[in-house]
């Protein structure tokens, strides 16, 4: 199992839509609105690290509102 962690940005006003949207994705364990840099931090939890690039470019940078991304991968535990 690999978690990855997005820290995303949003276009002002827009933090809450997109918080919404991010619930409805598969693979999305956790969402978190946070102060700071960021605005959301999305916990992804999935069996390959491969399945990780797909889910940033086609599901959640495409969502309306989001102005920036980066990820962080975990290191497998065990």
């Amino acid at each position: 199992m690999i978690k990855a962690y997005v820290l995303i940005v949003t276009h002002p006003g827009a933090t809450r839509r997109v918080a919404e949207a991010l619930k409805a994705l598969p693979d999305v364990d956790e969402i978190h609105e946070v102060m700071g840099p960021y605005d959301i931090v999305v916990e992804l939890v999935v069996e390959n690290l491969s399945e990780v690039p797909p889910i940033l470019a086609d599901r959640i940078r495409t969502l309306d509102g989001i102005q920036s991304t980066t990820s962080l991968v975990a290191f497998p535990e065990g």
